[in-house]
């Protein structure tokens, strides 16, 4: 990929376009996996990202995978045949996944953003440009999308122009825990599942609290009423299973039973697949 001349202007105010995009959550885990094994002198990662356009125009990011590249400041040049060799592999497990945009690492746009956007532009039109800070400065992950539209003057090319489009990242509760355990950098251990499910009653909890405040706010007279966040509350409520206190322990303790049964079973499954391989083992030595 040659070097190029233009300049890049990168927007942080949103597009007035109706594009916008969503992503996964699998995909910002794949895009830091790969910056972690990123080879010793590269500075960031870029890879392909594979979706699909909805119905809506939103840009739905399901899945990505890297693509080597070698940068300076002069040039850009990525591995194409490797590309397109993952991109066939992908499509054998997932044909309706197609290329969505690109991805990179690090903060904003660079010069060598506009040659690679060039290049993924001649695969897809109007592809999508991903940006995720792997530092996690202050224990947050900058994750922005761009589309790029070129500025002309006559048949001149003045510059690429870098516009942001709304961004959604959305989350179950457990990936929730898995992404914010990632933007912590650095962690001693995983927590097991008991952990993983304290913090998220802590994290209801909380909520919960917060909901108790803005009633009583509201019935106080110091915050105003806003009739959506109303019907949400209610909508929340009645979504509630009328449960008594004891049948709800009862319904806690006989899931819990059953998990500790699953997780009997599973050891003794494993004891045995163990006890059957030294035995084989042990047979073909005699």
């Amino acid at each position: 990929m040659a070097s190029g001349d233009r300049t890049v202007l990168q927007f942080s105010t949103q597009s007035t376009s109706n594009l916008s995009a969503k992503v996964h959550p699998l995909v910002i885990f794949n895009i830091c996996d790969c910056y972690v094994r990123r080879p010793d002198q590269a500075e960031r990662v870029i890879g392909t990202l594979l979706g699909s356009v909805l119905s809506d125009g939103t840009v739905d990011i399901r899945n990505s995978y890297a693509v080597p590249h070698t940068e300076s400041a002069e040039q850009v040049a990525l591995d194409i045949e490797y590309h397109h060799n993952m991109l066939v592999s992908h499509q054998k497990v997932n044909p309706k996944e197609v290329i969505v945009g690109w991805y990179s690492t690090g903060l904003g746009v660079t010069g060598g953003s506009a040659l690679i956007h060039d290049f993924y532009s001649r695969e897809v039109p109007n592809p999508v440009h991903l940006t995720v800070d792997t530092g996690f400065r202050n224990g947050e992950g900058t994750i922005k999308a761009y589309v790029s539209v070129n500025l002309a003057l006559g048949d001149s090319q003045l510059a690429a122009q870098f516009q942001e489009v709304p961004l959604d990242l959305r989350m179950v509760e457990a990936e929730r825990l898995g992404f914010d355990i990632l933007k912590t950098t650095s962690v001693d251990k995983l927590p097991t599942d008991l952990e993983g499910m304290e913090v998220t009653m802590q994290r209801l909890l909380a909520l919960i609290d917060d909901i108790y405040k803005y009633v009583d706010d509201v019935v106080e007279g110091r915050v105003a009423a806003d009739n959506s966040i109303g019907r949400f509350i209610s909508d929340t409520v009645a979504a509630l299973p009328k449960l008594s206190p004891p049948a709800f322990d009862k319904l806690v303790n006989d899931s819990l039973q059953d998990q500790l049964l699953l997780l009997y079973l599973s050891s003794i499954t494993r004891t045995q697949l163990a006890l059957a391989e030294k035995l084989n083992t042990a047979a073909q030595i005699l």
